[in-house]
């Protein structure tokens, strides 16, 4: 077994299991890959229960700043949201909020200058089942698929769907 006791602490990449558990009951659920390599495609995966950005993001921002320390930006699908605003007041600290091309089913959180961190988005209205697969898919640190993918190779095609294939 290797001794450590010699090497200089650094502040934690990792996150506590506690991490695993909702941010607030009801509201979101948030799952991140707790393992040093941060190799896999994602980071963790998060399951907002609405499209109201300035509602679901400032319990995800707390729950992170607390293991992570500050975030300073996120990047989000503005399409994907019922309202962008530039710029969020979360726990007296300013995150700015960037409309980037990443896709409804990734959200980009960063920390300092440039540490990222990409979340797959659970789409609000998936099963708990459905979202219990996809958040476990997504934090694996041998992940290799695209959000997209596993969202469609872990959720059914919603009824009526008008981008069904036919």
């Amino acid at each position: 077994m290797a001794d450590y006791s010699d090497t200089p602490r650094t502040p934690p990449l990792l996150l506590p299991d506690a991490i695993h558990q909702a941010i607030k009951p009801g509201t979101a659920l948030l799952r991140l890959e707790t393992t040093s390599s941060r190799q896999g495609r994602l980071d963790g995966a998060w399951w907002p229960r609405t499209r109201d950005i300035e509602t679901e993001l400032p319990a995800l921002i707390s729950a992170l700043t607390e293991h992570l320390g500050p975030i300073t930006r996120v990047g989000v699908d503005a399409s994907a949201w019922n309202g962008l605003p530039t710029r969020l007041v979360i726990d007296d600290q300013i995150v700015h909020l960037d409309s980037d091309p990443v896709g409804d089913d990734t959200v980009l959180v960063t920390r300092g200058h440039n540490d990222h961190f990409a979340l797959l988005v659970v789409p609000p209205d998936t099963s708990a089942d459905d979202a219990r697969d996809v958040m476990a898919r997504a934090v694996r640190a041998d992940n290799i698929t695209q959000a997209a993918q596993i969202l469609i190779a872990t959720t059914p095609d919603p009824e009526g769907s008008a981008d069904a294939a036919g």
